[in-house]
């Protein structure tokens, strides 16, 4: 009990003497936070885009693409591989015992980003009503269904919300064609909020693509089950296809910010670094500062343990506060905040930032890490004073 008595009056009396260091522990507190919060930023931002993607996809959804395309944009499928792929075993049948699918064709036309004025791609999904009815919780929250055989579209609440000039009831031109829109969709948050909708053949036409198709969707009849539809791709040499569950295929395309992830971590390692010098330079110019204070108490009986303790618990505490300080400010700033990136097809996904209880709890634990590193080798030193100091 001993010990712990003089471990808990070493941390008081280290705590309670901050104000002589003011300014030099703020801008420990101040390095701490900043680099909690450009990591959260990064990790933020890479946890909303997946969340954004796996509440895309379902099992109960096959997707074909062509064979090696790394996403819709670079697939290609013709109307003889749609009528094909349509008569396998495997997808679901609707009441007249018709197969349940949706061929599309996914383009790139110009938008403007509200917040920056530039010009950035955005996804033109030429769409059937069986398509609509395919994807899950689909709403149409202003306007109405775009007509077939019309210039006509229905943009995504979440593109709507970043880019400008698709206003429920404005003219939009793509290329040399004038297009209205006529309606504005919901799909609970799902990266299909990010398109704009237009009737299939009327973007065939419009866009010269004869009777071709990016991408084929079916429902299938039993859940996750693509075993009919890769049987009969292998067996038919004009099918140079890929098949696969939405789910799967949606949560590849998640990978497509793992790379921001890596450098997020990079950049928080390397400044990082940067706070861990702060910290450093911190408990050392605290421990000789303290030097006859440390070695009066070690001259009166206080052993080297409640030192070493009592000094590094300054160090972690000065982290904590920065630790605490960043994940907050980031709270603040950043969580919900709407914004793009490009996805793997080279156009915008609308995702907002997502700070989860998980990301939190990294931030802590690396400011944690930051403060015990950081008052280690000083509280060492504190240890390991010699008792003479304090008569010197």
């Amino acid at each position: 009990m001993k010990i712990i008595a003089q471990i808990w009056t070493v941390m008081v009396m280290n705590i309670r003497s901050l104000p002589q260091r003011l300014w030099m522990s703020l801008a420990a507190v101040l390095a701490v936070a900043v680099v909690i919060f450009v990591l959260l930023a990064f990790l933020a931002m890479a946890n909303g885009f997946n969340q954004t993607l796996s509440g895309t996809g379902s099992e109960d959804i096959a997707i074909v693409t062509r064979d090696g395309s790394q996403s819709e944009l670079n697939s290609v499928i013709s109307r003889d591989g749609v009528n094909i792929i349509s008569t396998a075993e495997g997808i679901a049948k609707d009441k007249n015992g018709n197969p349940i699918y949706s061929a599309e064709l996914y383009v790139v036309v110009d938008g403007i980003k509200r917040t920056t004025g530039t010009e950035v791609n955005i996804p033109l999904r030429g769409i059937s009503s069986s398509g609509v009815s395919l994807r899950d919780q689909v709403t149409i929250i202003e306007g109405r269904m775009f007509e077939s055989g019309k210039n006509e579209l229905m943009i995504g609440s979440s593109a709507l919300r970043e880019f400008s000039g698709f206003e429920l009831g404005r003219e939009v031109t793509f290329g040399k064609t004038k297009w209205k829109v006529v309606g504005v969709f919901s799909t609970g948050g799902s990266v299909f909020e990010s398109e704009v909708w237009a009737d299939a053949r009327t973007v065939q036409t419009q866009f010269r693509r004869g009777s071709s198709f990016q991408t084929m969707r079916m429902r299938l009849a039993n859940t996750g089950d693509i075993t009919a539809l890769e049987k009969l791709i292998e067996a038919d040499p004009r099918l140079n296809f890929n098949v696969e569950t939405e789910a799967k295929y949606y949560a590849e395309q998640g990978n497509a910010l793992s790379g921001i992830v890596i450098f997020g971590w990079a950049v928080s390692i390397v400044m990082g670094a940067g706070a861990l010098a702060g910290a450093l330079n911190t408990m050392f110019t605290s421990v000789s500062a303290r030097t006859t204070e440390i070695a009066t108490l070690r001259a009166i009986g206080f052993s080297n343990t409640s030192a070493f303790m009592g000094t590094l618990f300054e160090s972690v505490v000065l982290s904590l506060i920065g630790g605490i300080a960043g994940t907050t400010l980031a709270f603040a700033a950043l969580d919900g905040l709407s914004a793009s990136t490009l996805s793997a097809g080279f156009t915008q996904v609308v995702f907002t930032f997502e700070l989860s209880p998980d990301l939190f709890a990294t931030g802590i634990k690396l400011a944690l890490a930051i403060g015990f590193i950081g008052g280690f080798f000083p509280a060492w030193r504190a240890a390991r004073m010699p008792v003479v100091k304090a008569f010197g």
